[in-house]
């Protein structure tokens, strides 16, 4: 096929557009603010597809194992290092705000500290959230009920129960499995409209973050911002780039080249939902397993959360020094555990970020809740770094479990990387997932 000229290559018009947000924000913040709309109604209608891509795709991933045992067998592989991962990188953020204490100094006033407005609202989940109840919470309260919250956890909950089933009860599920497949190909194409107007939503999104809070905000605060953008640069180049290198044996720049569409587009909207088709997509391009992408990489979204860790260390200990709070190493020690478990308690949730970080305060008791408020104005310029590092962990990470698992061809994702042309995947058989096109990667051809 003939490459499309530069102008229409998607991750071109993404960071134009993006340009052109700030620059709108910066010198016109009314008429930046204004585009709030634009970029919230492209991320919602991202959300809309996101649940019925996760159920399909998980299904037919299910569906499509042999052996049963494999699927609970990659699951457990994906959760020990989900978890190894998230240590990690609350160990990063403990120690790069250890090395560079900015709070030091700045002996903010503890009583003089109120919550109000939306971050009033954080606060009030977040001290009402226990480290329990990401576990208790899979379960929904109606089958619809998931979709319609768009919980993601709760999703993959009724898919693996439900392609189980599916597979368990053989000939009978076969037509069902099949329907699965045909839909799937439906949402990805109804995906594919969508993602036509990625330059406008992520053009709208940054005008109104820019406009809002200004670029002042950023001086104001910049040197924690930038202390936290590089721990975060430091841990996907270092770490999840040596992980890579060294087990997977694949370059992490290149892999980061390979899915620049989809970094753009989470830099523009700042989040990595709108993001996680391209990825799955993308990965089962290269030769990962479509089980394995569809078990891995959903289940990742809500639990693999590397830029969310370091953000959530590094903000705990600022707010500590901030406000003169003196916390031993066996306290740090023991707020790394603590946020290891609330960490999970608020995927999926609007500012989420902030309610796992207030529910870690309110856990721990030693640090005042109300020091939120010290970091809150520059939240959202570290909320696309986030997101920026939980998609970089979730690539790596499908990356890592499929080579564990053996459901990798090592020798394809190297030459997809390399940028050489590769053909379409072999057909799939029936009761596999069928992933479209879109972009200029090419889709598993149909059945004969």
């Amino acid at each position: 096929m003939k490459a499309k000229p530069w102008y229409r290559q998607l991750y071109v018009q993404v960071l134009v557009a993006i340009v052109v947000g700030i620059v709108l924000g910066w010198r016109w913040p009314d008429l930046g603010t204004a585009m709030e709309p634009v970029g919230t109604t492209f991320v919602t209608a991202m959300k809309m597809l996101i649940g019925p891509i996760v159920f399909l795709t998980i299904i037919g991933g299910i569906a499509g194992v042999a052996d049963l045992k494999k699927v609970g067998r990659t699951g457990v592989k994906a959760l020990v290092y989900f978890q190894v991962g998230t240590i990690v990188a609350l160990g990063f953020g403990l120690l790069a705000i250890n090395l560079f204490p900015l709070g030091d100094g700045v002996h903010a006033d503890v009583g003089g500290l109120h919550t109000s407005g939306e971050a009033s609202q954080y606060v009030e989940q977040g001290e009402a959230q226990h480290w329990w109840e990401f576990l208790t919470h899979l379960v929904p309260d109606s089958f619809f009920g998931a979709f319609v919250e768009g919980d993601i956890l709760q999703v993959i909950f009724l898919a693996v129960i439900f392609g189980i089933a599916l597979k368990m009860v053989g000939p009978v599920g076969e037509p069902i499995i099949a329907s699965v497949n045909r839909l799937t190909e439906v949402v990805f194409k109804v995906l594919s409209f969508v993602m036509k107007a990625a330059p406008l939503g992520a053009f709208g999104a940054m005008a109104f973050a820019i406009g809002k809070f200004g670029l002042s905000t950023l001086a104001s605060l910049g040197s924690l911002i930038l202390l936290f953008y590089v721990t975060s640069i430091v841990f996907v180049v270092v770490v999840l780039g040596a992980v890579l290198a060294l087990y997977v044996k694949l370059n992490l720049f290149q892999l980061l080249r390979h899915f620049k569409e989809e970094l753009l587009l989470v830099l523009g909207t700042s989040t990595a939902e709108p993001a996680l088709p391209g990825l799955m997509r993308k990965l089962q391009f290269m030769g990962v397993d479509r089980s394995t992408v569809g078990l891995v990489v959903p289940t990742g979204y809500s639990f693999n959360l590397d830029g969310a860790a370091i953000y959530l260390s590094l903000a705990t200990l600022y707010i500590a020094q901030a406000t003169d709070t003196t916390l031993s190493l066996g306290q740090q020690l023991g707020l790394l555990a603590v946020m290891l478990l609330t960490s999970k308690g608020a995927a999926g949730v609007a500012g989420g970020g902030f309610i796992a970080l207030t529910a870690t305060l309110s856990t721990v008791g030693h640090v005042p809740v109300a020091g939120i408020m010290l970091i809150f104005g520059i939240d959202k310029f570290m909320s696309e770094c986030r997101a920026l590092v939980n998609f970089c962990g979730n690539a790596v990470a499908t990356l890592v479990v499929a080579r564990w698992e053996n459901a990798l061809d090592l020798e394809r994702a190297r030459r997809v990387l390399a940028g050489e042309k590769v053909g379409a995947l072999p057909a799939a058989p029936a009761e596999a997932v069928v992933v479209p096109t879109q972009k200029g990667v090419p889709a598993p051809a149909p059945p004969a």
